[in-house]
């Protein structure tokens, strides 16, 4: 809820975190109709640029009963006034009256005209074809190591850039739709990217032709995309509607679309998606029910054997009651249904996909999940609020750890993954963010995303778990995410603002390399560790 125009996107974690939560529903809101259209300029002038037309989510999260049904209209009237620690949301207090924050308050609970509803229908005559696939080389049409590319998304102006990650030179510059989030993610063979914009698009991006050539409009509200290992489809998790949209990722065209209910048949919002490559399955988040979902991808019949366990899926599903309609033989992506103590919306997982660690947003603990059983294993003691999704892991001592950034508290959370318990916790200068490193480096790096310290950038000994330098590589302007090269000697770096820049660094001297100015150059993707899962970078 701001007039600002480039607010930072930036997680499901924070962005959502303004109006989310786990409490009692809110009684149902009538106004007047002369009370709606003076709420509705209220609106329009001040959350309309984040929050979307019709309240249906740009930048910022969706404000309609659909997705507030949990959340108390005090807390609201809270957040409107004085805004979210952690959040872009800004504290309205000073600029509107109180009877105004509480006009906006009842308007954002009263039930939106638009439609919430975006069939398999909607979806596919939503496409557009940019470029006949069919038509275009086959092979990259400029020299680079196709390997060592980066896709850095630059949020100031809705565009993209393509990157020779040996020269550090440009190879493109595209514009993507409004708002990404979430990530962009390869085709296995990294020929192809696709971004997921905030409203619901989906866009496939040739990188060897260098070229836009199809998108579709999956939903209302789009979190995450994540791509199978076979790379034939793409899933799609959205808060509106309450659902998972598989596509097929030849032509973006729908497969399936499953409603995010649990098995009580109570709707939730899709926190986030997953690919499990282990597995040959994809994991579903979900945000307002106890539950997280497996939903195998095989061509083999739903029959999944990996690490000398065999599974039918199908089996299980007639016996546990998955879905309803799992009634055909050939029928494609049932979903299985894991019970959680609690609402979990931020995972991370051990190498091997056998265990799931998540965290709810108002609770003080982490789970640990074993796909395999569908059983808590262990609690780990989390405070504050640690963005699992960011981790990543290394060897210490002999043992493999999980390091995580935590987005309330300034500290670095290290976690032994045989015991589960807390070796360490690094202070940091402020909460962080993103948390980056790689297999051939002996650092990891943080920033400190928050506060009055974000123009700083941690970097950690991963033999010593401390504290070795401290970078402030453009003071005043906030610094953030770093990705590595393929063979981890380079660092890029990202500083957070329209007049921004792209930081390269040595890896091992920590000496910048170069710098290249950059509209708000958020998240660096490089091909080779994306594809192949390198422990240092998110997945």
């Amino acid at each position: 809820m701001t007039k600002l125009p480039f607010l930072l996107s930036i997680s499901a974690v924070l962005l959502c975190s303004s109006f989310a939560g786990n409490t009692a529903p809110t009684k149902k809101t009538t106004m007047s109709a002369t009370e709606i259209v003076a709420a509705k300029k209220l609106y329009q002038d001040n959350c309309q640029s984040c929050h979307g037309v019709d309240r249906l989510g740009a930048m910022g999260p969706a404000l309609l009963p659909e997705n507030l049904a949990r959340f108390r209209k005090n807390k609201a009237i809270k957040v409107i006034n004085t805004g979210r620690a952690a959040t872009q949301m800004p504290a309205f207090n000073k600029t509107l009256t109180e009877s105004e924050i509480a006009s906006l308050a009842n308007y954002i609970y009263t039930p939106s005209k638009a439609s919430l509803k975006w069939t398999a229908s909607d979806i596919s005559a939503s496409k557009v074809q940019h470029f006949d696939q069919s038509k275009l080389p086959n092979e990259a049409q400029f020299d680079a190591d196709l390997m060592n590319l980066f896709i850095v998304v630059e949020l100031g102006d809705h565009s993209a850039s393509l990157l020779n990650g040996d020269t550090f030179e440009r190879l493109d510059r595209f514009k993507t739709r409004f708002a990404l989030h979430g990530g962009p993610k390869y085709s296995p063979d990294g020929r192809f990217v696709f971004f997921a914009s905030r409203d619901g698009w989906i866009s496939k991006y040739d990188i060897y032709n260098r070229k836009t050539v199809s998108e579709v409009r999956a939903a209302i509200n789009t979190r995450n995309i994540a791509i199978s290992s076979n790379g034939k489809y793409l899933i799609v998790g959205n808060y509106l509607p309450n659902n998972v949209v598989i596509l097929n990722t030849s032509d973006l065209s729908p497969l399936k679309v499953i409603d995010a209910k649990d098995s009580d048949g109570n709707s939730s919002r899709v926190s986030a998606v997953y690919n499990a490559p282990p597995r040959h399955s994809f994991i579903v988040a979900l945000k307002d029910v106890k539950e997280v979902w497996e939903i195998p991808y095989s061509d083999a019949g739903g029959v999944e054997v990996y690490k000398g366990w065999a599974h039918d899926y199908r089996v299980e599903a007639k016996a546990e009651g998955w879905q309803a309609d799992l009634s055909k033989e050939d029928e494609q992506f049932p979903v299985r249904r894991i019970k959680t103590d609690d609402y979990l919306n931020d995972f991370f997982f051990d190498p091997d996909y056998i265990n799931l660690i998540g965290t709810a947003r108002n609770s003080h603990n982490g789970q640990v999940i074993n796909l395999d059983t569908k059983k808590k294993i262990a609690s780990i003691g989390l405070t504050g609020m640690p963005h699992l999704g960011s981790g990543i892991t290394w060897n210490y001592q002999d043992k493999e750890v999980f390091a995580s950034p935590n987005i309330k508290e300034g500290k670095i959370t290290v976690i032994d993954m045989e015991n589960w318990n807390i070796i360490k916790e690094i202070k940091t200068e402020g909460p962080g963010f993103f948390m980056r490193s790689h297999s051939k480096s002996r650092y990891a790096w943080t920033d400190v995303f928050f506060g009055p310290n974000n123009d700083k950038v941690h970097v950690i000994d991963k033999s010593t778990l401390k504290i070795v330098k401290t970078l402030s590589p453009s003071p005043g302007k906030n610094a953030a995410h770093v990705e590595f090269t393929k063979d981890g000697k380079f660092v890029l770096l990202s500083v957070w603002d329209m007049e921004g820049e792209l930081i390269v660094y040595d890896a091992e001297t920590l000496d910048i390399v170069k710098r290249m100015p950059m509209k708000k150059p958020s998240g660096k993707y490089n091909v080779y560790n994306k594809i192949n899962y390198e422990r240092g970078t998110s997945h």
